[in-house]
């Protein structure tokens, strides 16, 4: 298997030279026989990716299968055998409607040296590798088979970690989105801007990463292992909270601290009716001021008192 892995990455790295997919005075789309033939052997390399991943879904793929029913039969072409034509037919309709999305703006409006697929983070103690940055624009595809109506929490706090992650600011990262490859729909936001939509307190990028970093720096072994397992992890974060915590001063909304609009004929509280409704929902968690002392997940363990400016 891992010499026939070899074999594929080899022609996968001679299909991508030879189609030329990096120059932009082509088309991105091709003829029929070279997208199916490409489809085939990103869906043998996705089940590769499987394996690295986890183990225990590797075992049902049809690489696992065909390697152990005849090891000494698996070749390479019988690997790019495998996937079923309905999967190929899929994958190209895919890449065709790619070619007719906002997708293909991007690509026209970027040089191949300002795009970066796969990107990972210097420095990072943590298991991390985004989808593609493009001039700045990070983008996260999705290929779910039911169009998105609004943005799984995780899909947010996933987009949030790469951008976070980037504390050298290497790839200048100035909006982020998501692809959705069976809609053809792309959906991006400036970072202000989706740092507003999840409502963090603070927007000082620079500052934001630093504690990140800090964060996973401070964790109990391997930033990838299962967190606030000790006492010691526990402690960090609480450390971490605390210098955090952010303080309303007069004039800014209590919710989410930016400076309230001009009131147009009562004193306003809160800057949208949205940040009056999380105001309830972070007391109860014990995020802002006349609600209980924030909790940790893990072990039960005592917390410090906090001021009641938090």
């Amino acid at each position: 298997m891992r010499a026939v892995g070899n074999e594929l990455a080899a022609r996968l790295t001679e299909t991508v030279q030879y189609l030329d997919l990096e120059n932009r005075d082509l088309p991105l789309d091709r003829a029929q026989d070279e997208e199916e033939d490409l489809a085939r052997m990103l869906i043998a390399a996705a089940w590769y990716q499987v394996l690295a991943r986890t183990s225990i879904g590797f075992a049902f793929t049809p690489l696992a299968g065909a390697a152990l029913e005849d090891p000494g039969g698996f070749t390479l072409p019988r690997l790019l055998q495998l996937p079923h034509p309905d999967m190929v037919d899929d994958v190209v309709d895919q890449l065709h409607k790619t070619a007719h999305s906002p997708l293909q703006d991007v690509r026209a409006q970027t040089r191949p040296e300002d795009c970066h697929g796969g990107p990972t983070f210097a420095g990072a103690r943590i298991t991390a590798d985004a989808d593609l940055v493009a001039d700045g624009l990070l983008l996260d595809f999705k290929s779910t088979r039911h169009p998105l109506k609004e943005m799984p929490q995780r899909t947010a706090w996933q987009l949030a970690g790469y951008l976070l992650l980037d504390a050298a600011d290497a790839y200048r990262i100035d909006s982020v989105g998501l692809y959705l490859t069976r809609t053809g729909v792309l959906a991006s936001w400036s970072v202000e801007e989706f740092l507003d939509l999840l409502g963090a307190c603070r927007r000082d990028l620079t500052a934001l990463r630093a504690v990140f970093r800090e964060l996973l720096n401070g964790c109990h072994g391997h930033a990838d292992a299962p967190y606030f397992t000790t006492q010691e992890d526990v402690d960090h974060v609480r450390r971490l909270l605390e210098r955090l915590a952010p303080v309303a001063v007069p004039g800014c909304c209590p919710t989410c601290l930016q400076p309230l609009p001009q009131a147009t004929g009562h004193v306003r509280k809160f800057c949208t009716t949205r940040c009056h409704a999380r105001a309830q929902v972070l007391r109860n968690r014990g995020l802002m001021p006349g609600g209980p002392r924030p909790l940790l997940p893990g072990p039960r363990l005592p917390h410090p008192d906090l001021s009641d400016d938090v």
